[in-house]
């Protein structure tokens, strides 16, 4: 876990023998819940490892996989070649699951995270096809317009995860307004309006010289911090608000884990910023950058 000396919640890959190069252990980000993980293989090779006490959420970034455990045998039909050729593949593993991944493409390139977990859930495939089911989410406007695709949403037959990706084009805004979910608060109802999360970003972008830059800010200021986020890096979300603002010429994708009080994503607006809602005049005409139909390796 390399953490960038200017800026605490910036985490730069690390490549490791075993091609793992993002590896953040809960302890190590100093919160309570949630691991995160990511690797690249080579056609053939293997990774056997056991769940334990966690539920995992494996997402394929990029070639083609087979997974074997005690709840089926799984492969990847029509994945995608990186995360701007299509929409992904994931599995769901509850605890105490062994199991075998098997790169089937020349390369394979996969992110995961995991969380401890409760027993009485069964592990399943996600695809393409049920995450275009779950609904592409385009949401915002204007130069806030961003693709949202959901993996693991709220309501999945999970325990805490909750796993999304969301693609902003070039010079757009996402997370934004910006919110935040670091309390977990009740309305008079007693409907959850606020849970309070850990959060993950893994950044990609459509070119190698891509960058975002990702504001964490408490309305105390406490914490205050903005991280310039290259391909590969990650970038934590301890509390407070987190906006992201894609560089200009470079789409931008980072994929969403979030583990905490509740399997949900309820969270609170920055009210400062709470205005900008209903000011937008259209949905960006760039969006949707991945679909379904771009899905074409295996």
């Amino acid at each position: 876990m390399r953490v960038d000396k200017r800026c605490s919640v910036l985490i730069h890959p690390d490549d490791h023998a075993d091609g793992i190069y993002q590896d953040v252990p809960a302890h190590d980000a100093g919160w309570a819940h949630l691991n995160f993980g990511a690797r690249r293989m080579r056609a053939g090779e293997e990774w056997k490892h056991s769940t334990d006490e966690y539920e995992l959420c494996v997402v394929l970034l990029g070639g083609v996989f087979s997974i074997q455990s005690k709840w089926g045998k799984w492969g990847t039909q029509n994945a995608r070649i990186n995360v701007f050729g299509g929409l992904p593949h994931a599995a769901y593993l509850p605890p105490d699951t062994e199991f075998t991944l098997t790169c089937r493409s020349n390369t394979l390139d996969i992110a995961y995270g995991y969380t401890e977990g409760s027993a009485g859930f069964k592990g399943f495939l996600i695809t393409p096809e049920d995450v275009q089911n779950f609904g592409i989410e385009l949401r915002g406007g204007d130069n806030a317009s961003r693709q949202i695709n959901s993996i693991l949403p709220p309501g999945s037959s999970c325990h805490r995860l909750v796993c999304v990706e969301v693609y902003t084009p070039s010079g757009n805004w996402s997370s934004f307004p910006a919110h935040k979910h670091d309390n977990r608060v009740f309305d008079e109802k007693g409907k959850l309006v606020e849970a309070k999360l850990e959060e993950i970003y893994l950044y990609k972008f459509d070119k190698p010289q891509g960058f975002a830059l990702q504001k964490i800010y408490t309305s105390d200021r406490n914490l205050d911090e903005i991280a310039e986020a290259h391909t590969d890096d990650v970038v934590l979300v301890p509390r407070g608000y987190h906006p992201v603002s894609a560089g200009h010429g470079y789409n931008t994708y980072y994929l969403n884990m979030l583990s905490g009080s509740d399997q949900s994503l309820a969270n609170s607006d920055d009210p400062d910023h709470k205005w900008i809602y209903g000011t937008w005049k259209k949905m960006d005409e760039r969006l949707p950058l991945v679909t379904l139909e771009m899905n074409s390796v295996g």
